[in-house]
């Protein structure tokens, strides 16, 4: 386990990361945290008083990696970009869970499938949380079949995502 304190960030102009908000965790620390890994893996802990788990820390080369607060994590730390926050964390070495409706689906559409498979874990996840996250049942259907069809187009989940906004904004 590793605790520090960090200063909340948020990139300007960064390619796919722009305008996302993090913080850093140095490399020495990182190295203590999961010693030789230099890929993305998950972590829990605490965020000032506020517990995590399963939350990804993204390497950003020299050993360092960060960890990106989404709005919910933001809101449920109350910190803004410039803050300072109390971190503890740990690796999470909990399997992953997806979604079961996400995956048999999914084997309904072998093409699909077949490329779902070959994404690394962290990229499935990305998927799985997204349909999980779904308020509704609609909503939920609405994701799986978006997902499905990502597959099939071969879209990251950021080409997705931008294809949702804009259908959405079509919609309005």
């Amino acid at each position: 386990m590793v605790q520090f304190t960090a200063q909340i960030l948020r990139f300007g102009k960064q390619g796919e990361k722009t305008g996302w908000t993090y913080f850093e965790i140095p490399a020495d620390l990182a190295e203590t945290l999961n010693p030789g890994i230099k890929k993305s893996y998950r972590v829990k802990g605490r965020l000032d008083h506020h517990a995590i788990r399963g939350v990804a820390i993204l390497p950003m080369g020299g050993g360092r990696f960060i960890l990106p607060l989404n709005a919910d994590l933001r809101k449920a730390i109350g910190k803004r970009q410039g803050a300072t926050l109390q971190v503890r964390l740990e690796l999470d070495a909990r399997p992953v869970e997806l979604a079961a409706d996400l995956l048999e689906c999914l084997a309904d559409e072998p093409i699909a499938l077949e490329r779902f498979s070959k994404l690394p874990l962290s990229h499935k996840n990305y998927y799985s949380k997204w349909v999980l996250s779904a308020k509704t049942a609609p909503t939920r259907a609405r994701r799986i079949a978006r997902v499905i069809q990502a597959m099939v187009r071969g879209q990251t989940f950021s080409q997705m995502m931008r294809e949702a906004r804009q259908d959405k904004d079509n919609n309005r």
